[in-house]
């Protein structure tokens, strides 16, 4: 296991851990932590050094992630977008293959990226699409509903994808990055959900926006699947699965001094030395240990090249079920612990709450 030194500071973690109530009650983006993950090179910590970011592997890449989602985990959420594809981008580039290589240079320069991958009726995102792509001269126009688009207020780049129904040789996706600005694509503000809300992942509608060329980053047969494509699935998911291990690693750290400082008329001591406190607790504990091994080792397996075949895809789907499953029973049993405090808003198990059931919703959906 490859170690590094952390992109993050305590105190900005801390400050990240301060902001976030505010954030979840006035359902408002991460700002002021999005200026100081940038300002720290958070953003950067994947583009490869000798492009002048850090060179973080997957596997360390997703340690980060879970650091930060202890503290903060909309906005750990949220990075997410952009940090998967500056990280699935140097992978290619240290494999050889250099299309691509102006979206590490952009990102460099300070551009924003972020996923449309989301769409009403498409049960297979990245693979298909319900958006239309037609080629015109210098590039194509995109037509389609895209929904989460996670950091609409500050990306540059709209990473899409739609499928070609004409194309030559059958239907094709075209994965493209759209400049924000681009004529006849609007944000639409629909961003009011019960959990992760300081991810503002509002609506996007393309009405035939062009994107030229230069910004467009695959063309694969629909349904199909190339190096870009599986590391899509590879950089996401994972980064998806730490942040949920990160968020039940905290609903278990707020829980237990919790549990102690509850008095119990019937036991005459703490409800810690209740059986059936007890119980919970240890199922709990049983729930989150195999968790990040699990995801380590897939995340340290594709930093490390290993050659899992067409095995794959399912390595990468199963670490990401397996977080997101065990969060959400981890942080259902903390909440049953809590008693009625767990109801209010001022605990925080109340929001992670809400989090984690955003998780399992989008998992199951």
């Amino acid at each position: 296991m490859q170690t590094h030194e952390p992109v993050l500071s305590n105190d900005l973690l801390h400050r990240c851990a301060e902001r976030c109530a505010g954030y979840d009650r006035d359902n408002r983006f991460f700002q002021e932590d999005f200026a100081e993950l940038k300002q720290a090179g958070y953003l950067t910590m994947a583009v490869p050094r000798e492009l002048g970011g850090r060179g973080l592997t997957l596997a360390q890449v997703c340690r980060e992630q879970r650091r930060l989602a202890y503290h903060a985990p909309a906005t750990a959420l949220g990075i997410n977008m952009h940090v998967y594809w500056t990280g699935l981008v140097a992978d290619l580039w240290r494999q050889g293959d250099k299309s691509m290589e102006w979206l590490l240079k952009e990102a460099m320069a300070g551009e924003v990226f972020n996923a449309g991958h989301s769409e009403r009726g498409n049960d297979l995102p990245v693979l298909l699409s319900t958006s239309k792509a037609e080629k015109v001269e210098g590039g194509f126009r995109f037509t389609g509903h895209k929904m989460f688009g996670t950091l609409a207020p500050v990306f540059t780049r709209y990473g899409l994808h739609a499928m070609w129904a004409d194309a030559e040789g059958g239907p094709k996706i075209v994965h493209a990055f759209m400049p924000r600005d681009t004529a006849s694509s609007r944000i639409v503000k629909t961003w009011d959900t019960m959990g992760m809300r300081a991810t503002s992942s509002d609506d996007v509608v393309l009405e035939g926006a062009f994107v030229p060329d230069r910004y467009i980053a695959r063309i694969v047969p629909a349904g199909g699947a190339d190096a870009f494509v599986l590391g899509i699935f590879a950089w996401a998911l994972l980064g998806f699965a730490n942040v949920y291990c990160g968020v039940a690693k905290r609903a278990i750290d707020l829980i237990l001094p919790a549990i102690k400082q509850k008095s119990s008329l019937g036991l005459g001591r703490s409800m810690a030395y209740h059986p059936e406190i007890q119980h919970s607790v240890a199922a709990m504990t049983m729930a989150f240990d195999p968790i990040a091994p699990h995801i380590e080792q897939v995340a340290e397996d594709w930093s490390n090249g290993v050659d899992h075949g067409a095995t794959w895809p399912a390595k990468i789907v199963s670490a990401k079920h397996h977080a997101v499953e065990a969060c959400w029973k981890i942080v259902d049993l903390a909440m049953e612990l809590s008693g009625g405090a767990g109801m209010f808003r001022s605990n925080e198990l109340e929001r992670l709450f809400r989090d984690a059931a955003d998780s399992i919703r989008r998992t199951r959906s």
